[in-house]
């Protein structure tokens, strides 16, 4: 028996290949071929159908990396094909393994209206079913020649990354190009024995169904006629009929199957070919759901929905059809699916604000489902935002990628740092590409972890990244597992039934408490520091321009300028997708990437500087601009004044032993020779912070060449290699005054150099390092260290609207495989009552060890490392090369509360303008534990003020908020500002709330203001 299953597996394959498959166009016409080439960008579809066209043919070498080529095919079908069905075939030179990665077209019309796209996996554009006969054809292929940067074997450096460097040798070669008679028979046996063959593959071996359609699927084999697969396809599935009708048992585990086509908005191409991609992938999968009822897609990321309305309106036409019918689902809610560890606390919620209120103005759709499938990690902030943004549901797929540790549950409730719970499904079929294979459905069954108290599992079926998205085949199979013995159930849903199901299926799911750490593409938190310092500085420069804008238009009657900021909100979230932010995608979108972070800074320094001098006016007075949370200087938070000395004058200095010390009279630092820090002592508490005999800000340098993904990775036994950078060019004094002492270190290494400020100034209780590095290795990681004299069981790193704790030590291998992991302004380790903080301003790589010494006292040294850069060569062989600036400051004797306010303040530091006077801050809070983020008009243009505010140092807080103008009403809302119960109790006395807020509880509230409306908020 067991050579007959054998046998009938190997001649399975074999018959499919070589006789069936190549029977579906058993006769064939080419079709007449010209081709004209785009000279430069891709260009306007009437210029390309208007554009003068030169003959080629089959065989032709075609397309210069990036380039666009303008096919115009003809022909006419024979006459004696009336009846037939009948398709063009066209392949470009497409490679079948990798569809998504090489080239693409998108199918037009004589007069240029779209059809459909053609993918390596969907050739074919349909004639006529059945045609006349002598129908002329004229289509119009826009052909994107994109190279395949992910060739096989991947991760080899490549320069094809880069319009600039990519060459113009041709990279593809056409196939074939006919009009062909499709065999619907043959098409739809090749359906039944692949589902058949896949599901025998994964029945239990000695089991009587698995032996059941091996019999079954031999006597169709038998009634196929080699010779004339066509004649005797319908009688071979005419076999197949009763194992296709056998049902399933009633206990099998249910797959809702998603329509899909995950398409990164940036990777492994610029942003305009993704423009394109998402053209061709929503102009698909329209046409498919035209053809097949039970369908149903799901597009999440708004951004992309923009683009072909701008771009392609006939496309976007059809979407907004399929939308209304219910069969194009807007999913997620986000602008587009960000990287959610890096983005800051504004930009996570204004993700969800824009995302959703995109959705809810074009289709009528509120997102309850968050949908991010490929986001490398969650962090632990995130279930708050999605509440705060009116949605409960999230989907996720890549933890099913960490390397050490699997994941326990794949249906759950995941609780964020404020307590928030948020139901969220991981699908078991591990991927987001599914296309309804035997393998991937037995699986997804097989995997689910909810066994017993679940059945429910959600499968996101199509190929992505312009791969074609969701195919007809896919759709067949999944008709054949609606219910089929031996399988689980398939059924195409939308997400938001399949989650109402799921949580109706499992009403006590499991919890899972803190960040969702992705246990790989841990090294995304520091590739490509330019973008990530760009985002940084963007998000910064937006928090001021709102705050300066709002306080303008209230007490100058300037015009709020909403349109703009709108607009460079929209692009500083596009440029959070998850391989831009990360690091992860080719050099031309980081080369692109970097202008547009410079051009954002220009308008946003603008706005601030217009909004500024409205309300400073004229005037000679020297004035302080504090846009930080946290008053300093003797100038409010969100305030203009005249700054105040704090503290005695600095004193610095050569110190006895050859070395340098600065003194504040609240801090003592010694320099040694070699310009390494070797003491950071608190003088108020008396407590030194540095390990004995160590050396802080010690840059060290790794040996970086991961297993795999470049510039995604960094693995755990980089560390075995070590190189401390002890050695000084220089160390010298800079700027020294009463104010602010400067002390300048210089060091080479390899082709590198970096230059470092170390400043401590008059009244601060940190040593500021601001660090310029002229960069050119290769695959090495540069770290700073600062090894502490702490015994620190975790350490509290900041995330969105909070901070979550981590444990120094390694005890299970969850705590070690987070050997590198994200914060965002400050890390801080403590001992009960005394800490010691490290705040940047750009940087989010971290990591933090314990060791015991073996000397002296037999101490602990708690080591805190900042990543600074890295120079992985895939896919973009020149990361980082170059000048790069970031500042980073040691805090010792820091509160978790300072920390909070010193990373503020790194990250906003003090503006400088001359003026007529100061000017009050719009709005105030009387407890340093509640922190605004966020001050604004309301988007509706309705003069109100928006203000959010979060709890942030992980407990009560009860708060006093005052308004400089005449308060005559507030209520609390959502993200997207509207009126919400879910929020904390207002008190409202006169110009005055008063509120208690839970542990990082997140509240939003809107303002009315005496006199406020729409003429003093004028768009």
């Amino acid at each position: 028996m067991h050579d007959d299953r054998a046998l009938i597996e190997a001649r399975l394959q074999r018959v499919l290949n070589e006789r069936i498959r190549p029977a579906l166009y058993p006769e064939s016409v080419p079709l007449e071929v010209a081709a004209w080439v785009a000279p430069g960008e891709p260009v306007p579809v009437a210029e390309g159908l208007a554009a003068p066209h030169t003959p080629v043919a089959v065989g032709d070498a075609w397309g210069a990396p990036w380039g666009t080529t303008w096919f115009k095919v003809t022909g006419q079908v024979p006459r004696e094909w009336a009846g037939h069905t009948v398709e063009a075939v066209l392949d470009l030179g497409f490679d079948e393994r990798m569809p998504g990665f090489q080239c693409e077209a998108l199918v037009h019309t004589r007069d240029g209206s779209p059809m459909k796209a053609l993918n390596p996996r969907n050739q074919w554009v349909r004639v006529g079913a059945p045609v006349r006969g002598g129908e002329r054809v004229e289509w119009h292929l826009e052909a994107a020649s994109n190279p395949v940067i992910l060739d096989v074997p991947p991760f080899r450096p490549t320069r094809l990354g880069d319009l600039e460097t990519a060459g113009t040798e041709p990279l593809y070669r056409l196939a074939r190009l006919d009009l062909a008679v499709f065999d619907t028979e043959v098409w739809e046996l090749v359906q039944d024995l692949e589902v058949l063959g896949e599901l025998m593959a994964e029945l239990p071996v000695d089991g009587p169904r698995r032996w059941e359609v091996l019999r079954a699927v031999g006597r169709a084999l038998d009634t196929v006629d080699l010779q004339d697969v066509g004649g005797s396809a319908r009688a071979a599935r005419a076999q197949l009929r009763e194992v296709l009708a056998a049902p399933a048992a009633a206990s099998a585990h249910r797959i809702s199957a998603v329509g899909h086509a995950h398409i990164d908005s940036a990777w492994l191409w610029p942003l305009r070919e993704t423009v394109r991609k998402v053209a061709r992938t929503t102009a698909n999968m329209t046409a498919l759901l035209e053809d097949e009822p039970e369908f149903v897609f799901a597009m999440s990321q708004a951004q992309q929905y923009a683009w072909i309305k701008e771009h392609r309106p006939e496309v976007y036409t059809k979407v907004k059809k399929a939308v209304a019918d219910g069969r194009f689902v807007p999913a997620g809610g986000m602008w587009v699916e960000s990287d959610t560890n890096m983005p800051g606390s504004e930009a996570m919620a204004r993700q969800f604000v824009h995302g959703k209120r995109f959705f809810m103005e074009e289709f009528g759709v509120e997102n309850d489902e968050a949908w991010l499938p490929d986001t490398f990690g969650f962090a632990a902030g995130l279930p708050g935002i999605i509440r705060a943004a009116g949605s409960k549901w999230l989907l996720t797929q890549k933890i099913s990628w960490s390397q050490v540790n699997t994941f326990p549950h794949h249906t759950f409730r995941w609780e964020g740092i404020d307590g928030t719970r948020i139901f969220t499904h991981f699908p078991p079929v591990d991927t987001y590409n599914c296309q309804m294979a035997g393998s991937e459905i037995a699986h997804a069954a097989r995997n689910f972890r909810d066994k017993g108290v679940a059945r429910h599992s959600l499968a996101p079926t199509g190929w992505g990244d312009g791969g074609g998205g969701t195919t007809r085949e896919m759709i067949a199979k999944a008709r054949r597992l609606r219910d089929l013995d031996g399988s689980a159930v398939v059924e195409w849903e939308k997400p938001a039934d399949f989650f109402a199901k799921a949580e109706r299926d499992h009403p006590n799911a499991p919890v899972w408490v803190g960040e969702l750490y992705l246990e790989l593409h841990r090294a995304t938190l520091t590739s490509q520091a330019r973008t990530k310092r760009g985002n940084r500085r963007s998000e910064q420069l937006l928090h001021e321009a709102e705050l300066w804008s709002a306080t303008a238009a209230v007490a100058a009657g300037r015009p709020y300028p909403h349109a703009a900021l709108d607009r460079l909100w929209k692009t500083v979230l596009l440029h959070q997708f998850h391989d831009i932010l990360p690091g992860s995608s080719i050099a031309w979108v980081h080369r692109e990437a970097e202008r547009t972070y410079a051009a954002v800074a220009e308008e946003l320094e603008g706005i601030i500087a217009g909004a500024l001098a409205a309300l400073a006016g004229s005037g000679d007075d020297d004035l302080t601009v504090n846009s930080a949370p946290h008053g300093r200087a003797g100038v409010a938070a969100g305030a203009v004044g005249r700054a105040v000395a704090e503290g005695p004058a600095v004193r610095a200095g050569a110190a006895p032993d050859g070395g340098f010390f600065l003194d504040n009279g609240l801090l003592r630092i010694g320099i040694d020779a070699r310009g390494l820090i070797v003491s950071a002592y608190d003088l108020v508490a008396g407590r030194e912070a540095v390990a004995p005999g160590g050396a802080a800000n010690l840059l060290q340098i790794h040996p970086d060449f991961p297993n795999m993904w470049d510039a995604w990775d960094v693995d755990a036994f980089y560390r075995n290699v070590v190189t401390d950078l002890t050695e000084a060019d220089e160390v010298a004094w800079g700027a020294v005054s009463a104010q602010a002492a400067t002390l300048r270190v210089s060091r080479s290494f390899g082709a590198s150099r970096v230059v470092q400020d170390l400043t401590l100034a008059r009244g601060d209780r940190r040593l500021d390092i601001a660090t310029e590095v002229d960069w050119h290795e290769t695959e090495t990681f540069l770290k700073a260290a600062f090894p502490l004299d702490l015994h620190a069981e975790r350490w509290a790193a900041e995330t969105q609207f909070g901070h979550l704790h981590r444990p120094t030590h390694t005890n299970t291998s969850w705590e070690a495989a987070k050997f590198e992991a994200c914060a965002h302004r400050f890390v801080h380790a403590e001992e009960p009552g005394w800490g010691v903080a490290l705040v940047n301003d750009c940087l989010y790589g971290h990591d933090v060890t314990r060791t015991v010494r073996e000397d002296g006292d037999r101490g602990t040294t708690t080591t805190v490392r900042l990543s600074l850069l890295r120079a992985p060569r895939f896919p973009d062989p020149e990361t980082d090369q170059g000048r790069h600036r970031f500042r980073y400051a040691l805090a010792p004797g820091s509160t978790i509360g300072d920390a909070v306010r010193e990373g503020h303040r790194i990250n906003l530091p003090e503006r400088r303008i001359m003026g007529a006077g100061p000017v009050a801050p719009l709005v105030t809070v009387d407890n340093d534990a509640t922190v605004v983020t966020a001050v604004k008009l309301a988007d509706d243009a309705g003069g109100d003020v928006i203000v959010r505010l979060h709890e942030a140092h992980g407990g009560r807080a009860r708060t006093t908020l005052t308004t400089a103008f005449a308060l005559v009403g507030a209520h609390t809302t959502d993200l997207l500002e509207r009126p919400t119960d879910d929020g904390p109790a207002l008190e409202r006395a006169g110009d005055t709330l008063r509120m208690t807020l839970r542990p990082f509880q997140i509240v939003t509230l809107r303002l009315v203001r005496e006199g406020g409306g729409p003429a003093a908020a004028a768009r």
